[in-house]
């Protein structure tokens, strides 16, 4: 994975793809249809999918296929389709174990301030995209980015993916765009997180889906580098974080929007 050449994009780039690691069949279905819509584009994409859930509501949410075999997906969509692929980690033998199979580091953002993990993730040398946690502001993250650069490793990315309001709604600040990049780096909007509506009384997660492309275009006219989502074939069948993606048949038509945007401004 080229992260200079990602993040000198005349675009955007985009880190997409499903939530979790469903099956082979998914993943394909996914990869194959972003990797076609942003090669037309010419968007840098990075492929996106936890290898495994650790952080659901109820005891019995699903959390994965199973490491090893989530793991070996990753690696034969990285393969087959010739595009960079990252993950999630959620504890500090994390890294290490997911090394060899990606491209690149996730640190969900209920995690940003874990300094171990981010460590970690930063001492395999790999680009690190560290998530926004939604108790955190815009200019505390700096701090986390400090924790990886003292690996040496400047592969960093930053994800706005909004802030919590009240108990279960989460309203996005574009301001934190700009005032991210203050520490040098490139700054994603995670659009489809930020329309979820966490902490309901079920104990999973809604959403509202329709408000993706508003807050897709709003990124863009504020600067964002890249684009974050979270699509499926079929959202209502999902494992997990269902309510907030969006549907696959609708990537190509955002991501021609937001490409026209970045143009003309």
């Amino acid at each position: 994975m080229n992260y200079n050449e990602i993040i000198s994009s005349k675009t955007f780039f985009l880190i997409a793809g499903p939530c979790v690691v469903e099956s082979k069949d998914v993943c394909f279905e996914v990869a194959e249809q972003l990797t076609a819509i942003t090669a037309e584009l010419s968007i840098p994409l990075i492929f996106k999918a936890s290898y495994k859930k650790a952080n659901r509501s109820k005891l019995d949410s699903f959390t994965g296929i199973g490491d090893d075999e989530a793991l070996q997906v990753l690696a034969e969509v990285r393969s087959h389709f010739n595009i960079p692929v990252i993950t999630d980690i959620h504890e500090t033998f994390d890294a290490a174990k997911v090394n060899d199979f990606v491209d690149a580091l996730q640190i969900p953002a209920f995690l940003c301030r874990q300094t171990d993990l981010l460590i970690a993730a930063g001492e395999t040398g790999k680009p690190v995209n560290i998530k926004k946690g939604q108790f955190v502001n815009a200019d505390m993250m700096k701090f986390a980015v400090e924790k990886v650069l003292s690996t040496g490793n400047k592969n960093i990315f930053l994800t706005e993916r909004g802030s919590m309001f009240g108990y279960n709604d989460i309203i996005v600040d574009y301001r934190n765009i700009p005032l991210m990049q203050q520490t040098g780096f490139p700054v994603v909007m995670d659009v489809t997180h930020a329309v979820q509506q966490p902490n309901s009384s079920a104990g999973t997660s809604g959403g509202q889906p329709q408000f993706i492309e508003t807050l897709a275009k709003c990124a863009i006219g504020a600067g964002a580098n890249g684009i974050f989502l979270e699509t499926h074939p079929d959202p209502t069948k999902a494992l997990s974080d269902g309510a907030n993606m969006l549907q696959l048949d609708k990537v190509k038509s955002l991501l021609e929007k937001l490409a026209r945007l970045k143009e003309v401004l």
